[in-house]
């Protein structure tokens, strides 16, 4: 009856316990505090709504696009919610929902019109350092995992600005860093230039995915992340062509609809990216996701704008759903009943593809749906073998090819040739067993030049595993390996020369005394020979390749040590700029490498980079002469004084010099952070770290 009569006062009593600031006397009250508030609001809804939750997110709604307009909003500067106000508004909120862990649907209503601006000051904390931000991080993981699938999965579609979020962030307020250490609102300056204006949109949309994808991942036990996913790619169906089998999903908020894919697409690129495969992390989400791709592939035909990647991604999607059926994952009723919808999907496959190998394994895919798994032809079983890549041999006939002829030619009806069936077992990381034979091996070095690049790409990752399993076969053909990964250095496609560089890196790393000197007579003859010379990527490359080399090397570097430094030391007087920047770049992480090892080479060194840093017109390689002495102090550290004892005056002087004189901001700045570097080398050796320390020392 007390809180039916006096609701203010006893909530004002409520509220003043959660905000003792006294440590063991918050101790003692906020657990009773909390308890209270929660007990409140479940016993009486509107009541603890008007009395408690609204003053305890009020600094939070002021963040947010009300109808009303505050009167505080007019000079840009003005703060709108102070930092002490908003830290100890989070912290209430941490107290009351994270501590007190009893939700209702009373709080999570409340505070789910308040999680934009908690997303968004999140959003601000991760840009740097900030106390706030475990804060924010808890109270949103907390609300997701404690609210309903639909409406948290709604929620996530608002801050990835996929559906309509009301209230949403002020546009006229953004998050500042306070005085004190806080965050604070305040009232942000108008961009008139629109090309600033959308640069500065699209970063902030592209961060807020960023931080949308970063927060999933602490959430790897649900299943959000997945359908996400899953929502994201039914969204993108609506690309596939002019009209759709359901309604196009509305814009939001006014946005326009080629806005809104592009915010989808670029959701699931991050996701990509930061998940991997494992954001389908069970059955359903597959399931959706191969649904979602026969769709699209369906539009696609129908429109009869189907090209090659959409040509692989059905591929890909009808190859998942054999291996899923012959036997990769176990499937119970719901899951068959789950797969009901691609039966449409696959007749129309059959009835609109102009392939008839396609069309065939469509007919036969949808009869093993249909059956739920209880028939299932041979060429089912060949896609399921084809995309397991070899690894699940069963009993079954149907699912171990006795006979390779047969094989061969049934892979070959699928459009993959037997070398790539060969490439795909080894591919996964798994060790070479049974399919490890000296005709697999060249079978591999074949594919290796084969014109689809995945195949190839896949082929040098085959090779370079092989290598680093000491494969004898590989082992024992290193001219022929040297030969294959240099030339698919050449290739202009990243997914082949970056799997080469690895290869050419890890070769040389197992035996650096044969093919070392070979890469550095590689990199030699690409920039002095007339007859072989090369682009300045393809010499990049080749440098990049010398550099891990020498990173894996590690102590051993030592041993190379004169012919590196003279091949990098003639990179820095190559005609082009962004070859001499690259040399010099690879000069300082080899030094940073050598230590001690340096020796009499350090005045070689330090008089190239003072000829550098004065003569040079370039910018770019001035700061990558400047950055070498960087690395070279933090390489060194504390040895410095020593090492460098006969140049560091010099390289001191050459970095003032560059302070005083140097035109560009980055060289200033690159010559700031050497000397910043220096001057701790400097001051840990005046000054040790005192270290507080007790002997125990046993008598005899």
């Amino acid at each position: 009856m007390l809180f039916l009569t006096l609701p203010y006062s006893v909530s004002y009593q409520v509220l003043e316990l959660i905000h003792i600031k006294d440590k063991l006397t918050a101790h003692q009250f906020q657990r009773v505090a909390t308890t209270t508030l929660l007990s409140m609001v479940k016993e009486q809804p509107e009541l603890g709504e008007e009395y408690l939750l609204r003053p305890l997110l009020a600094p939070l709604i002021c963040c947010l696009d009300t109808t009303e307009t505050p009167e505080r909003s007019g000079q840009v500067g003005t703060v709108i919610v102070g930092e002490l106000e908003l830290t100890r508004c989070l912290e209430d909120v941490y107290k009351v929902c994270v501590v007190g862990n009893d939700p209702s649907s009373r709080l999570l209503e409340s505070l789910k019109t308040v999680i934009p601006a908690i997303f968004s000051l999140y959003c601000f904390t991760q840009r740097g350092v900030s106390h706030l931000r475990s804060g924010c991080q808890e109270i949103l993981l907390w609300f997701l995992q404690k609210s309903e699938p639909p409406v948290a999965m709604l929620v996530l579609k608002q801050l990835a600005g996929l559906a309509q979020s009301i209230p949403v962030l002020h546009p006229l307020y953004h998050f500042a860093a306070g005085d004190e250490g806080g965050v604070k609102l305040t009232v942000k300056e108008v961009v008139s230039d629109e090309d600033e204006a959308l640069y500065e949109k699209v970063s902030l949309e592209q961060w807020r995915t960023e931080c949308l994808a970063q927060l999933l991942s602490y959430l790897q036990e649900s299943s959000l992340a997945g359908d996400l996913f899953i929502e994201c790619l039914k969204g993108l169906t609506c690309l596939a062509g002019e009209t759709d089998v359901r309604p196009v999903p509305s814009p939001v908020d006014g946005l326009p609809e080629q806005e809104q894919q592009l915010i989808t697409l670029q959701l699931v690129a991050i996701l990509c990216e930061k998940f991997g495969h494992f954001v389908l992390s069970n059955t359903a989400h597959v399931i959706q996701f191969v649904i979602t791709t026969l769709e699209r592939s369906c539009l696609n035909l129908t429109h009869k704008t189907e090209e090659t990647v959409e040509a692989q991604t059905l591929s890909m999607a009808m190859g998942l759903i054999a291996a899923m059926l012959g036997g990769a994952v176990h499937f119970t009723s719901a899951d068959f009943d789950a797969m009901k919808p691609m039966l449409p999907r696959l007749e129309q496959i059959m009835a609109l593809h102009p392939d008839p190998v396609v069309q065939e394994l469509a007919s036969d895919l949808r009869i093993t749906v249909a059956t739920h798994g209880a028939f299932s032809t041979k060429k089912v079983a060949m896609a399921a073998h084809t995309t397991m890549g070899n690894q699940n041999k069963h009993g079954d006939k149907l699912t171990e090819p006795s006979q390779p002829e047969e094989a061969d030619a049934e892979s070959s009806s699928h459009g993959q040739s037997p070398t790539s069936l060969r490439v795909a077992g080894t591919e996964h990381g798994n060790k070479p067993s049974s399919d490890n034979s000296p005709s697999n091996f060249h079978h591999i070095l074949q594919a290796a030049f084969d014109p689809e690049v995945p195949t190839r790409a896949a082929a040098l990752r085959t090779v370079t595993q092989m290598v680093q399993q000491r494969n004898p076969d590989a082992l024992g053909n290193q001219e022929k390996l040297l030969s294959v990964f240099l030339e698919n250095l050449k290739h202009e496609d990243s997914f082949v020369y970056l799997s080469s560089i690895q290869g050419l890196s890890v070769l040389s790393d197992i035996y650096p005394a044969q093919i070392l000197p070979q890469l550095l007579d590689e990199y030699q003859t690409s920039s002095q020979g007339a007859g072989k010379t090369r682009c300045v990527e393809t010499r990049m490359k080749m440098g990049e390749v010398l550099m891990r080399s020498t990173r894996a090397l590690g102590e051993l570097a030592s041993h190379f040590r004169e012919p590196l430094i003279r091949v990098f030391l003639m990179g820095t007087r190559d005609s082009d700029s962004t070859m001499r920047a690259s040399s010099l770049s690879n000069l300082g992480e080899l030094c940073q490498c050598l230590d001690f090892a340096l020796g009499s080479v350090v005045h070689e060194v330090a008089a190239c980079l003072a000829a550098i840093v004065k003569t040079e017109r370039e910018p770019e390689v001035r700061r990558a002469a400047v950055h070498v002495t960087t690395l070279l102090l933090r390489g060194l550290g504390e040895k410095a004084l020593q090492v460098l004892s006969d140049v560091l005056r010099d390289l001191y002087r050459l970095l003032k010099y560059v302070i005083q004189t140097d035109d560009d901001e980055l060289v200033v700045r690159h010559a700031q952070l050497s000397l910043e570097e220096l001057d701790h080398i400097v001051r840990r050796f005046l000054f040790p770290q005192e270290k507080l320390q007790k002997k125990i020392v046993i008598l005899p």
